[in-house]
């Protein structure tokens, strides 16, 4: 008896989805394409939303922007959801282990008390903002249209709210596990002066309707000034006084600013070269919402690290508009 073992190969018909075939051509897609291209209906819908009936889902008259096709933003970090948790899960079990050490060595509560107020009053309050950078971007991804821009602003959102417990466990740190560091640092929000300019811009942006402006005042303009201004200034400032051990808690913020600064740039650059009226409107819109955000941070800045910090951040904005083919309307050119 013999037996006779033979090869056969099996021509693929096809190489990918339909959708992606027609967009990028008869080619394996990557998991990136796979998850964020043509994922959202466009047509036959069963109903308009009740809360705003003159529209349909979807629907691309939420903006004043204009696209051929908002798939042409995409993320530069090629983020799909498994991708995403990844490379967060990594970030946080550095962030995990360094708070764990802080909080176990008592390091915030070792510090003078001066300094300790100074963090509290000046920093933890930024875990309320953060709150409206979640709401902001959320909202975003409920109106925007494409998988890839609705990718880009619900990963946002919820950066932020991480953010956000990650300042609410500094306040509880400081106040040695009790919530009465963050009813303190609530009552700064709501009374201090010198965060009821942020607190302004941030109740404002939240009735914003076009989703693109709001995604500028939020993701381009306050973020471009807030977190220079907080997490490179200030924390510069409170090591320079005896308070370093606060850079290991905040370095989760500074690694995701940068990250994240480099969607927000890409984003604009698509969008600006779609055409000559995209950027006139977002021109208009920097212009009316930059000088905004720095008067909004100009009391925090005085009580924390000064004035001149906040305008060198905000000439490093002006830099960074410029080089997207923007004006800043507070920085000479």
């Amino acid at each position: 008896m013999s037996v006779e073992i033979k090869t056969n190969t099996v021509e693929t018909l096809r190489h990918t989805y339909g959708n992606l075939q027609r967009r990028f051509g008869d080619k394996p897609a990557s998991r990136y394409q796979e998850a964020s291209y043509d994922i959202e209906p466009t047509t036959n819908f069963h109903y308009r939303p009740l809360w705003e009936p003159q529209r349909q889902l979807n629907d691309p008259s939420r903006t004043a922007i204009r696209m051929a096709d908002w798939h042409a933003v995409t993320d530069p970090r090629q983020y799909f959801y498994g991708a995403y948790v990844q490379a967060r899960a990594r970030m946080q079990e550095a962030a995990e282990h360094t708070y764990g050490f802080c909080e176990k060595r008592g390091l915030l509560s070792r510090l003078p008390e001066a300094l300790q107020h100074k963090i509290l009053r000046c920093l933890v309050p930024l875990r309320h903002a953060e709150m409206g950078a979640n709401m902001n971007n959320s909202g975003i991804a409920g109106d925007c249209i494409a998988g890839t821009m609705t990718q880009l602003h619900i990963y946002q959102a919820m950066d932020r709210l991480g953010i956000g417990q990650y300042l609410s466990r500094i306040g509880l740190l400081l106040g040695e596990g009790s919530g009465s560091a963050l009813d303190q640092a609530k009552a700064y929000w709501m009374d201090d002066p010198i965060w009821q300019g942020l607190r302004r811009y941030v109740e404002d942006s939240l009735v914003i309707k076009d989703w693109f402006e709001l995604t500028l005042a939020q993701n381009l303009l306050l973020d471009g000034m807030s977190y220079p201004l907080m997490y490179q200034r200030f924390d510069q400032q409170l090591g320079e006084e005896g308070a370093g051990d606060v850079s290991m808690l905040t370095e989760f913020m500074r690694d995701w600013y940068a990250e994240s600064t480099r969607w927000v740039d890409a984003m604009l650059k698509v969008v600006l070269a779609e055409s000559a009226d995209n950027h006139a409107q977002i021109q208009t819109w920097v212009d009316a919402w930059e000088p905004r955000a720095y008067a909004a941070l100009q009391p925090l800045a005085e009580a924390a690290t000064g004035l001149a910090a906040l305008d060198d951040v905000r000439a490093a904005l002006a830099a960074r508009l410029h080089k997207l083919g923007l004006r800043s309307p507070g920085v000479p050119a």
